[in-house]
């Protein structure tokens, strides 16, 4: 009887042993990347009252089974789930990790190498990775400062946010490329300036800085060059003017000086003329250019187009050497004009004809009615030298009085008049002021003026800083051929003339040319400047074409090479953010475009995790039945398991199994509570029977 009640007390014991784990688990049911545990029991201690006896072959008296009495129960084991997969919380920080799979996170003290699933991780002061509720430094490997790949070695802290981890160093420009039309008939190519082209680069500080480049138009079809015109900083302002130099090319080289010489026949200006015999040049004066008064004349406008059109007067004294004049001199026109009925009523002469006759316009009427004035002589009252009836001097006269747009130096020298239409024919001398000095050409009816000092001005050209010319020979008409020679700094571009596809650049067979940057410079103070912070820059013109696009070139340049864009350059880069791969691999990401492996989280795997012992804040450390930890890790991935970034493991409690469990322990203990007082009863029944 005393038995039995030990064995209710060892049963009241295991049950309240499984309902302390119950109530862990129920605690921790929110708790990240906690594993659930159960108990199992065992029988405790049996007394033995008889043992056993085997069958006696002799005596033929079979076996006999021992007689054992229990003594109650223990605890069997208590049971990790370490394996069993928690679900995933979203947390949006990219900073919580979780693992899918069986492998565990390796964390420090400082002291000692600890292990856990949460992956509720942050970056401290001092820049480490590390538990956000511990302060454990998370371990792994670091990276292989020679070959940028991680190294698999014994774990350390990941100090990602370190000093050198924060910014991603600059890298000068070494690759460029042209690319788009360069169009044949886009004016800007035969421009002063040429077609404008830029080219944006770095140099090894990160600073950026613009080449300004033009594209020129040659002669010869599908032939270009480009030249380096500056260097912009990244202000927008001259980099020469910055370091106060005289020129680009004292910075910087593009190509190198070629001259292009050809000869062509040029002909004479209409403003000039050539005298042969004296191989002079001179300005060629039309009477429109030297007559004052001349171009805007009624009488000269009337009679250009007559049998008899103006003409200058040589006077019989003139030198056989030529007509002479001087600048305000007076000079004589002849000629004849026509004039209709509707001319000489227009405003400009203003007269009234009426009956077959011409008057001049008297003064207003009292209503403001037109009234006739003179009336001009219709009749001739004279005769000519011929005897045919002719107007007299008096009479022209009269007609010069009622023409004021003649002037008061014009002479009228002969008028008929048709009395049908009205239209009158004269003869006229005008007199026209000389507007400079000249020698009348009657052959040509233009004045030679002053001498040319320059002949090139006579074709219409002028040296240049790149451009001269030589003329050859001059044809007694004054057809020159001259030799133009054309210099220029820079690199030949050209393109096959039937498919408009690149050719070359530079020289035959180079798709690239060089902007070699100079070492150093002197300033124009004297002051030596380093010029090593730039990088030569190789610009590949290949992908660029000479095709139809309306008269518009499209032609830019890009920094990098054209297949990859590597050699592109970059400013400083200030870190924009990090992210953990599946992998575990930590990358972080800069404002110039580029990324940087940072390091490795490492992970510990057993061959039995159970064994694993907990220590708290969900930390976990080897013991002899786990296996040990080798001190370099794994990569998650070699077996199939990964990790989330942004994500935390749950909780792998099940409350509906704990519930039961809580349910089925509850009554175990009632139960044996029950034994425990029908055996006192038993024992007040046997002192009872005392009485």
């Amino acid at each position: 009887m005393m038995r039995s009640l030990f064995s209710g007390v060892a049963g009241l014991k295991v049950h309240q042993t499984r309902m302390d784990v119950i109530g862990n688990n129920i605690a921790n049911v929110n708790t990240t990347s906690y594993k659930s545990q159960s108990m199992v029991f065992s029988d405790l201690l049996y007394q033995t009252t008889q043992a056993a006896s085997g069958a006696n072959g002799n005596t033929g008296r079979g076996g006999i089974n021992a007689r054992q009495i229990g003594l109650g129960a223990k605890g069997g084991a208590i049971s990790t789930a370490i394996t069993q997969q928690g679900s995933a919380q979203s947390t949006n920080n990219p900073w919580d990790v979780m693992i899918t799979g069986e492998a565990f996170f390796v964390v420090s003290n400082g002291a000692q190498n600890f292990f856990t699933r949460d992956g509720s991780f942050t970056v401290d002061g001092a820049g480490n990775l590390v538990m956000s509720s511990t302060g454990y430094t998370v371990m792994g490997w670091q990276v292989d400062p020679e070959t940028g790949e991680i190294l698999p070695d014994v774990v350390s802290a990941l100090k990602i946010m370190s000093e050198e981890n924060m910014t991603y160093p600059p890298e000068s420009t070494t690759k460029g490329y042209m690319a788009g039309i360069v169009d044949r008939y886009d004016t800007a190519t035969s421009s002063e300036a040429g077609r404008v082209v830029t080219l944006s680069f770095f140099d090894n500080l990160g600073y950026q800085y613009t080449g300004k480049f033009s594209i020129h138009k040659l002669d010869d079809p599908g032939q270009y060059y480009i030249q380096l015109d500056d260097i912009l900083n990244e202000k927008g302002d001259s980099i020469v003017k910055e370091l106060n130099l005289s020129s680009i090319s004292e910075i910087a080289t593009f190509g190198g000086t070629r001259t292009i010489d050809t000869e062509t026949m040029y002909q004479l200006l209409d403003t000039a003329t050539y005298d042969a015999a004296t191989n002079t040049y001179s300005m060629k004066y039309s009477p429109a250019d030297m007559l004052k008064g001349y171009s805007t004349n009624q009488i000269i406008s009337a009679s250009s187009n007559s049998k008899n059109p103006p003409k200058i007067v040589v006077p019989a004294n003139a030198p056989a050497t030529g007509y002479a004049v001087k600048a305000g001199e007076e000079v004589t026109v002849a000629g004849s004009v026509d004039l209709t009925k509707s001319e000489l009523t227009a405003p400009d002469f203003n007269l009234i004809y009426e009956d077959g006759k011409y008057y001049t316009r008297g003064p207003a009427g009292a209503n403001g009615e037109v009234t006739k004035g003179v009336e001009l002589p219709s009749k001739p009252e004279g005769t000519d030298a011929d005897g045919n009836p002719a107007f007299t001097d008096a009479q022209l006269a009269e007609w010069k009085a009622a023409l004021a747009s003649f002037g008061a130096n014009s002479e009228v020298k002969g008028i008929s008049i048709d009395p049908d239409t009205g239209a009158v024919s004269m003869d006229y001398e005008l007199k026209f002021e000389a507007l400079k000095n000249g020698t009348y050409d009657a052959d040509g009816n233009y004045f030679v003026g002053d001498q040319i000092s320059d002949p090139l001005e006579a074709y219409g050209l002028a040296n240049s800083g790149n451009t001269t010319y030589t003329i050859d020979f001059v044809s007694p008409s004054g057809q020159a051929q001259i030799k133009k020679s054309f210099t220029y700094t820079g690199n030949m571009l050209v393109y096959d003339t039937k498919s408009g596809a690149f050719s070359y650049v530079g020289s035959p067979d180079t798709d690239s040319v060089s902007l070699n940057f100079n070492a150093s410079a002197t300033s124009r103070d004297g002051t030596n400047i380093p010029l090593t912070h730039f990088t030569n820059i190789d610009i590949d013109f290949s992908t660029s074409t000479n095709v139809n696009n309306g008269g518009t070139s499209t032609a830019s340049m890009f920094k990098g090479d054209r297949v990859d864009g590597l050699g592109s350059g970059r400013k400083v880069g200030e870190m924009s953010g990090v992210e953990i791969a599946q992998d575990g691999k930590i990358t972080a990401y800069y404002d110039n475009n580029q990324s940087k492996l940072l390091g490795q989280i490492a992970v510990a795997n057993f061959a039995n995790a159970s064994g694993l012992s907990k220590q708290g804040d969900n930390l976990y450390s080897a013991t002899a039945n786990s296996g040990e930890f080798d001190g370099i890790g794994d990569d998650i991935t070699a077996n199939g398991d990964y990790m989330t970034s942004g994500v935390l493991e749950m909780s792998n409690v099940d409350l509906s199994s704990e519930f039961t469990s809580m349910i089925t322990t509850q009554r175990g203990f009632q139960a044996n509570s029950r034994i425990i007082t029908v055996s006192d009863t038993m024992l007040e029944e046997l002192v009872n029977l005392k009485r």
